[in-house]
């Protein structure tokens, strides 16, 4: 699956997920860009999101986003909190549907 990290995502966490091809943000050159304009871009070359932004829920139309969006709910952004995610992430993965919003976490 095609995955690009959020700002907020550790970039070290893809090697937990061998299996995808991940970019970040900022490797896309997409630093800074707001959350809606961002969804609309990672629509047209990934498959997800995956953010910790727990505010992003709030923040946009759910029923219409671009792309599908997962969140990973942990006590802070540091790997060693969302690392004990990755089973339920890869679960979520393997049936996730375009267009969807999902919480991994607590």
């Amino acid at each position: 699956m095609r995955l690009l990290f959020d700002e907020s995502v550790p970039y070290r966490l893809r090697k937990a997920l061998p299996n995808h091809a991940i970019r970040t943000v900022v490797e896309m050159g997409w630093g800074g860009t707001k959350n809606g304009k961002l969804l609309v871009l990672a629509s047209e070359s990934f498959d997800a999101i995956i953010t910790v932004d727990n505010n992003l829920e709030y923040q946009q139309k759910l029923t219409t986003l671009p792309v599908a969006v997962v969140l990973l709910s942990a006590k802070s952004n540091e790997l060693e909190e969302l690392l004990p995610l990755v089973g339920d992430l890869e679960l979520v993965l393997s049936s996730l549907q375009p267009k969807s919003f999902i919480r991994v976490g607590t």
